[in-house]
C-alpha cells in the first residue's frame, strides 16, 4: 500500500492535470506492451504495436531501448517523466526536460535500475551524460511517441478529457475532499491520509507540496508515482477506458444538424460535467426530450457520458469542442 499524507497547505494545492503527459503515457504503454494485463482495454493497441515490432526494424529498435529502461519491474528512472509546469504537456518540451537531467541524478537513478536487476539501454553513456547518448534517447523517444502512442491519441484525449470533467464536477460540488473521494475504488481517503492499492508498502508525505494529479490512459488498474519522494509529488491514475459511443460516420454527423442538439452541445462545452438535467434546463427542453438528443451526441462521438450513482454526467469530447471550434 502506499498512504500518501496530507497537511492543511497540501489539501489546499492539489491539482488536477489539464491534459495527459506524453510521457507518462510513453512509460505507461511500454509497461502494458511487455504484459498481457488488460487484455479488453489494450488488445487491439497491443495488436498493432506487436504488428509494429515486428515489420520495422526501427519500431523494434525503439521499443527494445525503451523497454530497457522501463522494465517489467517496480523501479524505472524517474527523469523519464519530469514535472511540467502547468497546461504545458508538450512531447518536445518534457523531452527537452530529460535531456536536461543533472549527470549526478542519471547516474543515481541508472544505478539503482542496474541494482534492481534492470540493463538499460547506453546505461553507461547515459550516466554520463554523454551528449550522443542524451540525444539518441530524445529521438528514440519522439519515434516511439509517433509510432506507437500517437496512432491512438484521439482516444487517449477523449477518456482522460472525460475522467477530468468527472473529477472537476466533483471538485465544484463538494471540494478538495470530494475529488479525493471520487478516487475510490483505486485510491481511498480517510483524512489525512490516502490509501492507494500499491506493489510495496510506502509512505508519502507531502510536507506542504500538494499533489497533482495526473489521469493516464494508460496507467492500468493502480495509480503510480515517483520512487524518489524528494520529487514534486504526483500520482499518475488510470482513466476508464470504456468505449461511450462508436467511431463518428458521416451519418451520425448529419443528424447533429438542428438547433436542439447545437444547444446540447454548446451547454455540454460549457458546463461542467453536466447532468441531463441540468442540460434541459438550459436548452429549454424536457428531460426526456434531451436524454434523447444526448443520446444521438454520443453516438456521434461528440459527447461522452458516464453514470454516477443515480445520475449520468455528460462531457464534451475533443472532437465535439472541435465542431464548436474551442480546439
Amino acid at each position: 500500500m502506499l498512504r500518501v499524507h496530507f497537511t492543511g497547505s497540501d489539501l489546499a494545492n492539489v491539482r488536477l492535470a489539464r491534459r495527459p503527459d506524453p510521457l507518462w503515457e510513453i512509460v505507461c504503454s511500454l509497461c502494458r506492451l511487455q504484459t498481457r494485463e488488460g487484455a479488453l482495454a489494450f488488445g487491439p493497441w497491443r495488436r498493432m504495436a506487436v504488428g509494429l515490432v515486428r515489420q520495422g526494424r526501427a519500431a523494434r529498435g525503439v521499443a527494445s531501448a525503451l523497454a530497457s529502461l522501463v522494465p517489467r519491474a517496480a523501479y524505472f528512472p524517474d527523469f523519464l517523466t519530469p514535472p511540467l509546469d502547468s497546461g504545458t504537456y508538450a512531447l518536445q518540451t518534457g523531452i527537452d526536460r530529460v535531456l536536461a537531467t543533472p549527470r549526478r541524478r542519471l547516474r543515481q537513478e541508472l544505478s539503482l535500475l542496474s541494482a534492481s536487476g534492470g540493463r538499460p539501454w547506453a546505461g553507461a553513456e547515459l550516466a554520463r551524460g554523454d551528449v550522443t547518448a542524451l540525444s539518441a534517447l530524445g529521438g528514440t523517444l519522439r519515434t516511439y511517441h509517433r509510432e506507437f502512442v500517437a496512432p491512438v491519441w484521439n482516444h487517449v484525449d477523449t477518456a482522460t478529457a472525460t475522467d477530468r470533467a468527472l473529477r472537476t464536477r466533483a471538485l465544484a460540488d463538494g471540494g478538495t475532499q470530494a475529488l479525493l473521494h471520487s478516487l475510490r475504488p483505486m485510491a481511498v481517503w480517510e483524512p489525512p491520509v490516502l490509501t492507494v492499492d500499491y506493489p510495496i508498502e510506502r509512505d508519502l508525505h507531502l510536507e506542504g507540496r500538494g499533489l497533482l494529479l495526473v489521469p493516464s490512459y494508460f496507467c492500468w488498474r493502480r495509480p503510480i508515482t515517483l520512487a524518489d519522494s524528494e520529487l514534486r509529488p504526483v500520482l499518475i491514475y488510470p482513466v476508464d477506458k470504456t468505449p461511450s459511443a462508436p467511431a463518428t460516420s458521416p451519418t451520425s454527423l448529419t443528424r447533429l444538424l438542428g438547433p436542439t442538439r447545437a444547444a446540447l452541445l454548446h451547454e455540454t462545452a460549457t458546463l461542467t460535467c453536466a447532468t441531463t438535467s441540468e442540460l434541459a434546463c438550459a436548452t429549454g427542453v424536457s428531460v426526456p426530450s434531451a436524454s434523447q438528443q444526448l443520446a444521438v451526441l454520443r453516438e456521434g462521438g461528440l459527447i461522452a457520458s458516464r453514470r454516477a450513482g443515480k445520475r449520468v454526467l455528460h462531457t464534451a469530447t475533443p472532437l465535439g469542442r472541435r465542431l464548436l471550434g474551442d480546439g
